[in-house]
């Protein structure tokens, strides 16, 4: 997990407390939109994935209020003050990030099988 939050953080210009918990938000949402068993291989290869993704759901009542889906993901975003282009580059980093812990074609799956997600890959 500091593996990523690092590149994260370096290549959006994030903080890493921001950077943790925008991980735990986006692999929070694919657990529930994408493939299971592509985004399960892909949690299991991050080291502290779960502690994050358990970390994001706190404020659960607001998230629900808000819908589900990508849009709610970015609306999750843009309140730790991140903007579009950043949850962009931290997607792409994510992806990129994804594709050497569990392979391009696992990670292919995940995008083309979670709703809304290719726009950013």
């Amino acid at each position: 997990m500091d593996e990523l939050i690092g590149r994260l953080a370096t290549n959006a210009s994030i903080d890493s407390a921001v950077a943790e918990k925008t991980v735990g938000i986006i692999l929070g949402f694919l657990r529930n939109e994408g493939p299971s068993e592509n985004v399960e291989a892909l949690i299991n290869h991050i080291p502290g994935a779960e502690a994050a993704i358990e970390a994001s759901k706190s404020g659960g009542g607001l998230s629900r209020l808000m819908g589900g889906g990508l849009m709610a993901v970015g609306t999750r975003l843009m309140g730790l003050g991140l903007g579009m282009s950043e949850i962009q580059t931290i997607a792409r980093e994510l992806f990129r990030f994804g594709r050497d812990k569990i392979g391009a074609d696992q990670m292919g799956k995940i995008i083309a099988g979670t709703p809304g997600l290719s726009q950013f890959a």
